[in-house]
């Protein structure tokens, strides 16, 4: 059985459109499944506020100049010229995600997603109630926009000191799970996969993950809710 090749995984972990024959393969096959579910997570982590880049900038000490200076013959020290740093805030409307760190033969791919203004149409929601009497709760929304659809969370939840919260949708029984992303505090929206029938994974599950590389469900959930 042909694999498919490590770009094409790669992309379906950033969630492009992949060739029909690797769509194809990726539905049937679990191995290939689990390798883009592995890479998700180091995307998706990137995502989480406490594992970005800092909000605010730090001067690098006089020494760093000096080098600069010693090794390009610039004398003038940077001052006015240098510019502002804007920290970019989520939408409500759309996704706004920047996927990096997808290691693929040894490279290193770096995407940055930006989506349109448009959310679409609401088309299923549930409300996130808390599990085992954790302080987190929200809800959840399918949105239809020309045929594809995300799902918007607005989750209300503590800070974590350690790991990230992540979504995932669920069969009733809980037999069978699908991760979506990671989510924050306040309104995230995460692509849905193509096709995937809502009526068998009905249940919107956000779970505790730690940061161990593991794709699977860390099995602590804090709210859940089911579609309607």
């Amino acid at each position: 059985m042909q694999h498919c090749s490590p770009e094409q995984l790669a992309l379906a972990a950033l969630r492009e459109p992949l060739p029909a024959e690797d769509t194809a393969h990726l539905a049937d096959c679990g191995a290939c499944r689990a390798e883009v579910a592995s890479l998700q997570r180091a995307v998706d982590a990137l995502a989480v506020p406490s594992l970005a880049a800092p909000t605010t900038s730090t001067a690098p000490p006089p020494r760093v100049w000096d080098a600069i200076a010693a090794a390009t013959g610039v004398s003038s020290t940077p001052g006015a010229t240098l510019a502002p740093v804007v920290e970019l805030r989520p939408r409500r409307n759309r996704w706004l995600a920047v996927a990096a760190a997808v290691v693929v033969g040894g490279g290193v791919a770096g995407v940055v997603t930006l989506a349109g203004d448009d959310a679409g149409s609401v088309v299923a929601a549930a409300t996130l109630d808390p599990l085992d009497a954790d302080d987190s709760s929200g809800r959840a929304e399918v949105l239809d926009h020309d045929g594809v659809r995300s799902l918007e969370v607005d989750l209300d939840a503590p800070s974590l000191g350690q790991g990230y919260y992540e979504v995932w949708l669920l069969r009733p029984d809980v037999t069978g799970l699908v991760p979506l992303g990671v989510v924050h505090q306040g309104v995230n929206v995460v692509p849905l996969p193509t096709g995937i029938d809502l009526t068998a994974y009905p249940l919107v599950d956000v779970s505790v993950e730690p940061l161990d590389g593991d794709p699977a469900h860390s099995g602590v959930s804090v709210a859940r809710g089911s579609l309607s």
